[in-house]
Protein backbone atom coordinates (compact mmCIF):
# COMPACT_ATOMS: atom_id res chain seq x y z
CA UNK A 1 0.00 0.00 0.00
CA UNK A 2 1.28 3.73 -1.22
CA UNK A 3 -0.43 6.45 -1.43
CA UNK A 4 1.16 7.69 -4.27
CA UNK A 5 3.72 5.47 -6.91
CA UNK A 6 5.83 7.44 -9.61
CA UNK A 7 7.01 5.21 -12.43
CA UNK A 8 10.40 6.68 -13.69
CA UNK A 9 13.29 7.52 -12.11
CA UNK A 10 14.60 10.49 -14.34
CA UNK A 11 14.25 14.03 -13.86
CA UNK A 12 10.75 14.72 -13.41
CA UNK A 13 9.88 11.31 -11.65
CA UNK A 14 12.61 12.02 -9.21
CA UNK A 15 11.97 15.57 -8.87
CA UNK A 16 8.07 14.58 -8.28
CA UNK A 17 9.15 11.62 -5.98
CA UNK A 18 11.53 14.46 -4.02
CA UNK A 19 8.44 17.02 -3.38
CA UNK A 20 6.06 14.65 -2.23
CA UNK A 21 8.41 13.38 0.07
CA UNK A 22 8.84 16.45 1.81
CA UNK A 23 5.05 16.67 1.66
CA UNK A 24 4.96 13.62 4.15
CA UNK A 25 3.66 11.32 1.49
CA UNK A 26 4.54 7.66 0.96
CA UNK A 27 5.69 7.22 -2.18
CA UNK A 28 7.14 4.58 -4.46
CA UNK A 29 9.18 4.92 -7.20
CA UNK A 30 9.44 2.29 -10.22
CA UNK A 31 12.30 2.39 -12.44
CA UNK A 32 12.88 0.11 -15.66
CA UNK A 33 16.70 0.62 -15.38
CA UNK A 34 19.68 -0.10 -13.09
CA UNK A 35 20.07 3.79 -12.23
CA UNK A 36 18.01 6.34 -11.37
CA UNK A 37 18.80 9.91 -12.89
CA UNK A 38 17.14 8.88 -16.74
CA UNK A 39 19.24 10.06 -19.11
CA UNK A 40 20.74 12.35 -17.12
CA UNK A 41 24.71 10.52 -16.46
CA UNK A 42 27.97 11.77 -16.08
CA UNK A 43 31.12 10.11 -16.17
CA UNK A 44 34.82 10.75 -14.41
CA UNK A 45 37.75 9.52 -16.54
CA UNK A 46 41.06 10.59 -16.74
CA UNK A 47 40.91 14.68 -15.58
CA UNK A 48 37.70 14.80 -18.13
CA UNK A 49 34.30 15.25 -16.42
CA UNK A 50 31.67 14.51 -19.54
CA UNK A 51 27.69 14.26 -19.37
CA UNK A 52 26.37 11.07 -21.91
CA UNK A 53 23.14 13.33 -22.39
CA UNK A 54 22.01 16.68 -21.80
CA UNK A 55 24.98 18.79 -20.94
CA UNK A 56 22.94 22.05 -19.42
CA UNK A 57 20.02 23.66 -18.31
CA UNK A 58 18.94 27.09 -18.51
CA UNK A 59 17.53 28.76 -14.97
CA UNK A 60 14.34 29.45 -16.92
CA UNK A 61 12.00 29.45 -13.99
CA UNK A 62 12.08 30.27 -9.93
CA UNK A 63 11.44 26.29 -9.50
CA UNK A 64 15.28 25.46 -10.83
CA UNK A 65 16.86 27.77 -8.09
CA UNK A 66 14.58 26.50 -5.87
CA UNK A 67 14.88 22.59 -6.39
CA UNK A 68 18.37 23.43 -5.72
CA UNK A 69 18.16 25.64 -2.95
CA UNK A 70 16.17 22.51 -1.53
CA UNK A 71 19.21 20.08 -1.86
CA UNK A 72 22.45 22.18 -0.73
CA UNK A 73 24.52 21.71 0.37
CA UNK A 74 24.01 17.75 -0.65
CA UNK A 75 24.43 19.37 -4.23
CA UNK A 76 24.88 22.93 -5.40
CA UNK A 77 23.83 24.78 -8.78
CA UNK A 78 27.01 25.91 -10.69
CA UNK A 79 26.21 28.44 -13.14
CA UNK A 80 28.37 29.18 -16.43
CA UNK A 81 31.46 31.29 -16.60
CA UNK A 82 30.64 34.67 -18.80
CA UNK A 83 31.63 32.78 -21.93
CA UNK A 84 28.50 30.48 -21.74
CA UNK A 85 26.66 34.26 -23.43
CA UNK A 86 28.88 33.80 -26.60
CA UNK A 87 27.22 31.42 -29.45
CA UNK A 88 28.67 30.38 -32.39
CA UNK A 89 26.81 29.55 -35.60
CA UNK A 90 28.91 27.64 -38.50
CA UNK A 91 28.84 29.41 -41.91
CA UNK A 92 31.23 29.13 -44.62
CA UNK A 93 34.40 27.69 -43.18
CA UNK A 94 34.33 28.72 -39.48
CA UNK A 95 32.27 29.44 -36.28
CA UNK A 96 31.18 32.89 -35.71
CA UNK A 97 29.83 34.59 -33.26
CA UNK A 98 26.10 35.27 -32.79
CA UNK A 99 25.23 39.09 -32.68
CA UNK A 100 25.73 40.35 -28.95
CA UNK A 101 24.73 44.23 -29.96
CA UNK A 102 24.05 46.55 -32.45
CA UNK A 103 27.44 47.01 -33.80
CA UNK A 104 27.83 43.35 -34.23
CA UNK A 105 24.08 42.82 -35.23
CA UNK A 106 24.89 45.15 -38.22
CA UNK A 107 28.24 44.36 -39.18
CA UNK A 108 27.35 40.19 -38.80
CA UNK A 109 28.27 38.53 -42.07
CA UNK A 110 25.30 35.94 -41.04
CA UNK A 111 22.32 37.27 -41.82
CA UNK A 112 21.66 39.14 -45.47
CA UNK A 113 21.67 42.85 -45.77
CA UNK A 114 18.24 42.84 -46.86
CA UNK A 115 16.79 41.23 -43.56
CA UNK A 116 18.95 43.37 -40.95
CA UNK A 117 17.40 45.79 -42.63
CA UNK A 118 13.92 44.06 -42.24
CA UNK A 119 14.84 43.54 -38.43
CA UNK A 120 13.94 47.34 -38.32
CA UNK A 121 10.01 46.73 -39.38
CA UNK A 122 9.82 43.59 -37.00
CA UNK A 123 7.50 45.83 -34.79
CA UNK A 124 5.39 46.76 -37.33
CA UNK A 125 4.70 43.83 -39.10
CA UNK A 126 1.38 42.24 -39.06
CA UNK A 127 0.83 39.17 -36.65
CA UNK A 128 0.17 35.68 -37.94
CA UNK A 129 -3.15 34.07 -37.74
CA UNK A 130 -2.22 31.01 -38.15
CA UNK A 131 -2.37 29.08 -34.85
CA UNK A 132 -0.53 25.99 -36.08
CA UNK A 133 2.35 27.88 -37.75
CA UNK A 134 5.89 26.30 -37.92
CA UNK A 135 8.84 27.72 -36.46
CA UNK A 136 10.32 28.16 -39.52
CA UNK A 137 7.39 29.82 -41.06
CA UNK A 138 7.54 31.77 -38.30
CA UNK A 139 10.95 33.07 -38.42
CA UNK A 140 10.73 33.71 -41.84
CA UNK A 141 7.65 35.57 -42.07
CA UNK A 142 8.78 38.08 -39.36
CA UNK A 143 12.73 38.20 -39.49
CA UNK A 144 13.83 37.10 -43.00
CA UNK A 145 14.97 33.72 -44.67
CA UNK A 146 18.93 34.36 -43.45
CA UNK A 147 17.59 34.70 -39.92
CA UNK A 148 16.16 31.45 -40.10
CA UNK A 149 18.85 29.69 -41.87
CA UNK A 150 21.42 31.26 -39.67
CA UNK A 151 19.76 31.75 -36.21
CA UNK A 152 16.79 29.97 -35.95
CA UNK A 153 17.42 26.58 -37.64
CA UNK A 154 20.77 26.05 -35.87
CA UNK A 155 19.10 27.05 -32.40
CA UNK A 156 16.27 24.12 -33.04
CA UNK A 157 18.89 21.95 -34.01
CA UNK A 158 20.67 22.29 -30.78
CA UNK A 159 17.25 22.18 -28.31
CA UNK A 160 15.46 19.75 -30.86
CA UNK A 161 17.34 18.42 -33.26
CA UNK A 162 14.34 18.73 -35.51
CA UNK A 163 12.86 20.12 -38.21
CA UNK A 164 11.67 23.75 -38.28
CA UNK A 165 9.42 23.65 -40.70
CA UNK A 166 7.36 20.72 -38.64
CA UNK A 167 7.72 22.16 -35.45
CA UNK A 168 4.49 23.70 -34.40
CA UNK A 169 5.36 27.33 -32.62
CA UNK A 170 2.57 27.46 -29.83
CA UNK A 171 3.94 24.12 -28.76
CA UNK A 172 7.55 23.64 -28.94
CA UNK A 173 8.03 27.68 -28.28
CA UNK A 174 5.51 29.17 -26.58
CA UNK A 175 6.40 31.73 -25.08
CA UNK A 176 7.61 33.33 -28.77
CA UNK A 177 4.57 32.20 -30.15
CA UNK A 178 2.58 34.45 -27.14
CA UNK A 179 5.09 37.21 -27.90
CA UNK A 180 3.77 37.91 -30.98
CA UNK A 181 0.09 37.15 -30.05
CA UNK A 182 -0.17 39.20 -27.21
CA UNK A 183 2.61 41.88 -28.05
CA UNK A 184 2.41 41.73 -32.16
CA UNK A 185 5.88 41.72 -32.02
CA UNK A 186 8.93 39.94 -30.74
CA UNK A 187 10.46 43.41 -30.31
CA UNK A 188 7.86 44.80 -28.45
CA UNK A 189 7.16 41.67 -26.63
CA UNK A 190 10.78 41.85 -25.26
CA UNK A 191 10.77 45.28 -24.28
CA UNK A 192 7.26 45.38 -22.80
CA UNK A 193 7.87 42.32 -20.75
CA UNK A 194 11.47 43.85 -19.56
CA UNK A 195 9.43 46.53 -17.82
CA UNK A 196 7.62 44.30 -15.93
CA UNK A 197 7.65 44.52 -12.25
CA UNK A 198 9.84 41.29 -10.75
CA UNK A 199 9.27 39.84 -7.68
CA UNK A 200 11.80 38.04 -5.92
CA UNK A 201 11.01 34.94 -7.04
CA UNK A 202 10.51 36.07 -10.09
CA UNK A 203 14.46 37.29 -10.21
CA UNK A 204 15.77 33.55 -9.00
CA UNK A 205 14.97 32.62 -12.94
CA UNK A 206 18.46 34.25 -13.86
CA UNK A 207 18.13 32.57 -17.22
CA UNK A 208 21.60 31.76 -16.66
CA UNK A 209 23.45 28.08 -18.23
CA UNK A 210 23.82 25.80 -15.40
CA UNK A 211 24.77 22.32 -14.71
CA UNK A 212 25.35 20.92 -10.84
CA UNK A 213 28.68 21.02 -9.78
CA UNK A 214 30.71 18.84 -10.56
CA UNK A 215 28.25 17.07 -13.24
CA UNK A 216 24.45 16.99 -13.46
CA UNK A 217 24.10 13.65 -11.84
CA UNK A 218 25.32 15.00 -8.61
CA UNK A 219 21.62 16.28 -8.42
CA UNK A 220 19.64 13.15 -9.55
CA UNK A 221 22.31 11.56 -6.80
CA UNK A 222 20.88 14.04 -4.28
CA UNK A 223 17.45 14.08 -4.89
CA UNK A 224 17.73 9.58 -4.51
CA UNK A 225 19.22 9.82 -1.49
CA UNK A 226 16.60 12.39 -0.11
CA UNK A 227 13.55 10.29 -1.20
CA UNK A 228 15.40 7.24 0.04
CA UNK A 229 16.47 4.17 -1.99
CA UNK A 230 14.14 2.17 0.03
CA UNK A 231 11.31 4.21 -1.78
CA UNK A 232 12.87 3.19 -5.07
CA UNK A 233 12.76 -0.21 -7.05
CA UNK A 234 15.37 -0.41 -9.70
CA UNK A 235 15.22 -3.14 -12.58
CA UNK A 236 11.33 -3.21 -12.35
CA UNK A 237 10.38 -4.75 -15.64
CA UNK A 238 6.80 -5.70 -17.06
CA UNK A 239 5.60 -2.94 -15.42
CA UNK A 240 1.54 -2.60 -15.88
CA UNK A 241 -1.16 -0.56 -14.20
CA UNK A 242 -5.02 -0.79 -13.74
CA UNK A 243 -7.36 0.78 -11.88
CA UNK A 244 -8.73 -1.12 -8.88
CA UNK A 245 -11.72 -0.05 -7.09
CA UNK A 246 -11.11 4.09 -6.84
CA UNK A 247 -7.04 2.79 -6.31
CA UNK A 248 -4.42 1.98 -8.95
CA UNK A 249 -3.04 -1.86 -9.30
CA UNK A 250 0.34 -1.49 -10.13
CA UNK A 251 2.20 -4.84 -11.21
CA UNK A 252 6.08 -5.31 -11.85
CA UNK A 253 8.49 -8.14 -12.18
CA UNK A 254 12.58 -7.87 -10.19
CA UNK A 255 14.77 -10.25 -10.66
CA UNK A 256 15.40 -11.09 -7.29
CA UNK A 257 11.70 -10.90 -6.09
CA UNK A 258 9.32 -11.97 -9.15
CA UNK A 259 6.08 -10.40 -9.77
CA UNK A 260 5.33 -7.43 -7.15
CA UNK A 261 2.12 -5.82 -6.76
CA UNK A 262 1.57 -2.17 -5.49
CA UNK A 263 -2.27 -0.72 -4.12
CA UNK A 264 -1.82 3.06 -4.56
CA UNK A 265 -3.91 6.29 -4.35
CA UNK A 266 -2.57 7.93 -7.28
CA UNK A 267 -0.08 6.54 -10.01
CA UNK A 268 1.90 9.24 -11.83
CA UNK A 269 4.09 8.30 -15.01
CA UNK A 270 6.92 10.15 -16.48
CA UNK A 271 8.20 7.70 -18.84
CA UNK A 272 8.26 8.12 -22.49
CA UNK A 273 5.10 8.08 -24.68
CA UNK A 274 6.58 5.24 -26.94
CA UNK A 275 5.75 3.21 -23.29
CA UNK A 276 2.49 4.55 -22.24
CA UNK A 277 0.94 0.84 -24.57
CA UNK A 278 2.20 -1.63 -23.05
CA UNK A 279 2.35 0.58 -18.71
CA UNK A 280 -1.85 1.21 -19.52
CA UNK A 281 -3.75 -1.24 -20.99
CA UNK A 282 -6.90 -0.15 -19.78
CA UNK A 283 -6.70 2.53 -22.19
CA UNK A 284 -8.33 2.70 -25.75
CA UNK A 285 -6.60 2.06 -28.66
CA UNK A 286 -7.98 5.14 -30.53
CA UNK A 287 -6.94 7.12 -27.32
CA UNK A 288 -3.70 6.01 -26.78
CA UNK A 289 -3.08 6.10 -30.62
CA UNK A 290 -3.55 9.61 -30.18
CA UNK A 291 -0.66 9.72 -27.12
CA UNK A 292 1.81 6.98 -28.19
CA UNK A 293 2.53 8.72 -31.81
CA UNK A 294 4.62 11.13 -30.65
CA UNK A 295 7.89 11.00 -32.65
CA UNK A 296 11.40 11.33 -31.15
CA UNK A 297 14.62 12.43 -32.83
CA UNK A 298 17.62 9.95 -32.47
CA UNK A 299 20.78 11.69 -31.43
CA UNK A 300 23.95 10.15 -30.93
CA UNK A 301 26.07 12.16 -28.18
CA UNK A 302 29.90 11.81 -28.54
CA UNK A 303 31.99 13.13 -25.65
CA UNK A 304 35.79 14.35 -26.99
CA UNK A 305 38.45 14.99 -24.83
CA UNK A 306 41.62 16.61 -25.73
CA UNK A 307 44.78 16.95 -22.76
CA UNK A 308 46.55 20.42 -24.47
CA UNK A 309 44.70 22.24 -27.06
CA UNK A 310 48.05 23.89 -28.12
CA UNK A 311 46.76 27.44 -26.85
CA UNK A 312 43.60 26.84 -29.07
CA UNK A 313 40.58 29.02 -27.75
CA UNK A 314 37.23 27.94 -27.28
CA UNK A 315 35.91 30.50 -25.45
CA UNK A 316 31.81 30.05 -26.30
CA UNK A 317 29.24 27.77 -25.22
CA UNK A 318 29.52 26.15 -28.38
CA UNK A 319 28.75 26.02 -31.97
CA UNK A 320 25.91 25.02 -33.36
CA UNK A 321 25.30 23.90 -37.45
CA UNK A 322 22.89 25.30 -39.86
CA UNK A 323 20.87 22.48 -41.86
CA UNK A 324 22.13 24.59 -45.40
CA UNK A 325 25.57 24.03 -44.14
CA UNK A 326 25.54 20.27 -45.02
CA UNK A 327 27.73 19.20 -41.95
CA UNK A 328 27.99 15.94 -40.84
CA UNK A 329 27.31 17.48 -36.93
CA UNK A 330 24.39 19.41 -35.73
CA UNK A 331 26.45 21.07 -33.19
CA UNK A 332 29.70 21.06 -31.13
CA UNK A 333 29.59 22.55 -27.09
CA UNK A 334 32.24 23.32 -25.20
CA UNK A 335 31.72 22.18 -21.86
CA UNK A 336 35.07 22.64 -20.03
CA UNK A 337 34.85 26.57 -21.29
CA UNK A 338 31.71 27.04 -19.67
CA UNK A 339 32.59 24.87 -16.51
CA UNK A 340 35.14 24.32 -14.18
CA UNK A 341 36.89 21.04 -13.75
CA UNK A 342 35.47 19.48 -16.84
CA UNK A 343 38.94 19.05 -18.54
CA UNK A 344 42.73 19.02 -17.14
CA UNK A 345 43.86 22.58 -17.34
CA UNK A 346 45.42 22.79 -20.34
CA UNK A 347 42.59 20.39 -22.47
CA UNK A 348 39.54 20.92 -23.29
CA UNK A 349 36.23 18.90 -23.36
CA UNK A 350 33.44 18.95 -26.04
CA UNK A 351 30.17 17.58 -26.87
CA UNK A 352 29.58 16.59 -30.53
CA UNK A 353 25.92 15.79 -31.77
CA UNK A 354 25.16 13.72 -34.29
CA UNK A 355 21.47 12.63 -36.00
CA UNK A 356 18.73 14.00 -34.80
CA UNK A 357 15.11 14.15 -37.37
CA UNK A 358 16.96 15.39 -40.28
CA UNK A 359 20.26 13.32 -40.44
CA UNK A 360 18.52 9.99 -38.54
CA UNK A 361 20.63 7.99 -40.68
CA UNK A 362 23.86 9.10 -39.02
CA UNK A 363 22.78 7.10 -35.48
CA UNK A 364 22.91 3.92 -36.95
CA UNK A 365 26.49 3.93 -38.52
CA UNK A 366 28.79 1.83 -36.22
CA UNK A 367 31.50 3.24 -33.68
CA UNK A 368 34.51 2.99 -35.96
CA UNK A 369 32.30 5.16 -38.62
CA UNK A 370 31.21 7.65 -36.07
CA UNK A 371 34.58 8.36 -34.70
CA UNK A 372 36.03 8.68 -38.01
CA UNK A 373 33.26 11.43 -38.64
CA UNK A 374 34.41 12.89 -35.33
CA UNK A 375 37.95 13.27 -36.07
CA UNK A 376 36.45 14.92 -39.55
CA UNK A 377 34.90 17.69 -37.86
CA UNK A 378 37.82 18.03 -34.87
CA UNK A 379 40.32 19.09 -38.07
CA UNK A 380 38.08 20.51 -40.07
CA UNK A 381 35.81 22.89 -37.57
CA UNK A 382 37.87 23.02 -34.41
CA UNK A 383 40.52 23.60 -36.63
CA UNK A 384 43.02 20.81 -34.78
CA UNK A 385 46.31 20.46 -36.65
CA UNK A 386 46.22 16.76 -38.68
CA UNK A 387 48.34 14.83 -37.08
CA UNK A 388 46.45 15.68 -34.09
CA UNK A 389 43.63 13.74 -32.37
CA UNK A 390 41.72 13.27 -29.86
CA UNK A 391 42.88 11.89 -26.56
CA UNK A 392 39.07 10.40 -25.68
CA UNK A 393 36.23 10.06 -27.35
CA UNK A 394 33.14 8.60 -25.59
CA UNK A 395 30.29 7.19 -28.04
CA UNK A 396 26.53 7.50 -26.75
CA UNK A 397 23.20 6.36 -28.25
CA UNK A 398 19.84 8.11 -27.57
CA UNK A 399 16.91 6.51 -30.21
CA UNK A 400 14.78 8.30 -28.37
CA UNK A 401 16.35 11.53 -27.68
CA UNK A 402 14.06 14.56 -27.85
CA UNK A 403 10.20 14.86 -28.31
CA UNK A 404 8.77 16.75 -31.22
CA UNK A 405 6.39 18.76 -30.27
CA UNK A 406 4.80 18.83 -34.04
CA UNK A 407 1.20 19.38 -35.65
CA UNK A 408 -0.27 15.97 -33.45
CA UNK A 409 0.60 18.04 -29.78
CA UNK A 410 -2.76 19.26 -29.71
CA UNK A 411 -4.46 16.41 -29.90
CA UNK A 412 -2.10 14.75 -27.56
CA UNK A 413 -2.25 16.90 -25.31
CA UNK A 414 -6.08 17.24 -25.24
CA UNK A 415 -6.00 13.28 -25.07
CA UNK A 416 -4.01 13.54 -21.87
CA UNK A 417 -6.24 15.86 -20.08
CA UNK A 418 -9.00 13.37 -20.97
CA UNK A 419 -7.80 10.95 -19.79
CA UNK A 420 -6.97 12.50 -16.45
CA UNK A 421 -10.28 13.39 -15.89
CA UNK A 422 -11.96 9.76 -16.74
CA UNK A 423 -9.47 8.07 -14.60
CA UNK A 424 -8.86 10.07 -11.53
CA UNK A 425 -5.96 9.50 -9.22
CA UNK A 426 -3.84 8.65 -12.60
CA UNK A 427 -1.04 11.23 -13.85
CA UNK A 428 0.26 10.97 -17.51
CA UNK A 429 3.40 13.48 -16.94
CA UNK A 430 6.97 13.68 -18.76
CA UNK A 431 8.36 15.42 -21.65
CA UNK A 432 5.50 14.04 -23.92
CA UNK A 433 3.84 17.72 -22.40
CA UNK A 434 5.23 20.89 -20.62
CA UNK A 435 8.76 21.35 -22.33
CA UNK A 436 11.88 19.33 -23.00
CA UNK A 437 14.70 21.26 -21.55
CA UNK A 438 15.40 20.42 -17.61
CA UNK A 439 13.76 23.44 -16.58
CA UNK A 440 10.95 22.33 -17.87
CA UNK A 441 11.36 18.59 -16.31
CA UNK A 442 11.80 20.60 -12.69
CA UNK A 443 8.73 23.03 -13.05
CA UNK A 444 5.86 20.17 -14.28
CA UNK A 445 6.60 17.90 -11.44
CA UNK A 446 7.02 20.68 -8.92
CA UNK A 447 3.36 22.28 -10.18
CA UNK A 448 1.98 18.55 -10.36
CA UNK A 449 2.91 18.07 -6.68
CA UNK A 450 2.17 20.88 -5.58
CA UNK A 451 -1.77 19.87 -7.19
CA UNK A 452 -1.56 16.97 -5.21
Amino acid sequence: MENIVVIGAGLTGLTTAFHLTRKGKKVHVLEQSNRTGGQIHTFREEGFVFESGPNTGVVSYPEVAKLFAALAPACELETAHEEAKRRLIWKGDKFRALPSGLFSAITTPLFSLSDKFRILGEPFRAKGTNPDEAVGELAARRLGKSFLHYAVDPFLSGVYAGDPMKLVTRYALPKLYNLEQQYGSFIRGTIAKAKLPKTERDRLASKKVFSAAGGLENLTIAMTEAIGKEHITLSATDITIRPSNKQWLISYQTPLGGEQTILADKVITTVGAYSLPKLLPFVSKEDMDKISNLKYAPVVQASVGIRNTNKLQFNAFGGLVPSCEKKEVLGILFPSACFDGRAPKEGALFSFFIGGVKHAELTTWQDDELKALIIRQFHSMLKFPVDVEPDMIRIFRHPHAIPQYELSSGERFQTIEKLEKEYPGLILAGNMKGGIGMADRIRQATQLTADI
